[in-house]
């Protein structure tokens, strides 16, 4: 049975706002790939939650979003296991997967500065964020909580309207 994590869960395990998890999920960077059957509620698995963790330690290090669009499309998919082996490096402007010691030498021999992640460190920093946060299984999701409204799209459609 899947299980997964609704998006206040998931947005204080990757160390993101929740406007930056909306934001991403509607643009297709990071969405929650686990429905619940007959409610279709959205939650969010631990590898979403990794990648979402990923994107913000790259933007945070000033990588631009579009590279990083790239590199989560290609972390996308792969199996835990497989994510464990990746060590992520970038000089600022491109991300590299290393999977080898050499590799990651490789890269730093280059000259130039580099900013490394280790994705077996951030799957842990998440487990151990996650740890204290039951997950949800899909047949056992209550009725979604009603959304807070969004106050200022409220106020542009009154605008319009009114």
């Amino acid at each position: 049975m899947d299980v997964g994590y609704r998006g206040p869960a998931a947005c204080t395990a990757a160390g993101v706002t929740y406007r930056q998890l909306d934001y991403w999920a509607r643009t297709g960077l990071v969405e929650p790939s686990v429905r619940n059957g007959a409610q279709n509620a959205p939650l969010y698995s631990l590898p979403d939650i990794l990648l979402l963790k990923v994107a913000k330690r790259l933007l945070d290090t000033g990588i631009s979003l579009q590279q990083i669009r790239t590199a989560v499309d290609h972390l996308r998919g792969r199996a835990a296991q497989d994510l464990a082996r990746i060590t992520l490096m970038s000089d600022g402007v491109s991300v590299y997967e290393c999977t080898s010691p050499e590799e990651v030498v490789d890269l730093m021999q280059r000259g130039q500065g580099m900013f490394g992640l280790a994705l077996a460190h951030v799957w842990r920093e998440l487990e151990e964020a996650l740890g204290v946060v039951p997950p949800e299984e899909r047949a056992d999701l209550p009725q979604a909580a009603p959304q807070a409204v969004d106050e200022l799209a409220r106020r542009r459609r009154e605008r319009r309207t009114g």
